[in-house]
């Protein structure tokens, strides 16, 4: 199972470029024209975020698709960056992880323009829409996308939120960003 940290709708697309794998996705991301159905087709499990009970039967599918062999990713920020920090991660997704004795491999992933610097156009954050977002995207000459595969997370008697904390704090050392500050509250950590 693999665990990254989120900047873009392209994330997607560039990790199962590395690797094939089934995602977890918000909702609305299945009534998006298109990619909706390219996520729905590949195996993507679509959460509705708002009803927690959701969470308990996406949990149950991700655990069976893991003892069948599946490979899964998650970005458990729970919303879109622009690259430029790593948000506290959510925990809830990776009980499956627990559930199967998974290993849990974070993903630093980070988008930059050919001079390294920050590509803020690869971004879906804020109020973009995907026209603006599309439009962004091939306005750049060159766009590269940096995926790098962390060592795994044992998750031998382990506690998500432990799981989610150490996940989240080596993605943003691995992108020289500033450890998330840790959820607190059972409200946020969905």
């Amino acid at each position: 199972m693999l665990v990254a940290n989120h900047v873009s709708w392209l994330d997607i697309f560039a990790i199962n470029a590395a690797h094939a794998m089934r995602f977890v996705a918000k909702g609305e991301i299945r009534r998006w024209p298109l990619l909706g159905w390219l996520c729905a087709t590949s195996g993507t499990l679509f959460i509705e975020r708002r009803q927690r009970r959701h969470t308990l039967d996406i949990n149950a599918q991700i655990a069976a698709g893991l003892r069948e062999g599946d490979t899964f990713a998650v970005f458990p920020e729970g919303e879109i960056t622009s690259g430029d920090v790593v948000l506290p991660f959510h925990a809830s997704l990776l009980q499956p992880a627990l559930m199967c004795d998974a290993r849990l491999f974070p993903v630093a992933i980070r988008y930059t323009r050919s001079d390294g610097s920050l590509c803020l156009e690869a971004d879906y954050a804020g109020d973009k829409t995907m026209l603006d977002s599309l439009r962004l995207i091939l306005s750049q000459p060159v766009i590269h996308v940096h995926l790098q595969f962390l060592p795994p997370l044992d998750c031998t008697d382990r506690h998500r939120r432990e799981l989610a904390d150490e996940a989240g704090a080596r993605i943003a050392a691995a992108l020289n960003l500033r450890a998330p500050r840790r959820h607190t509250g059972k409200a946020l950590d969905l």
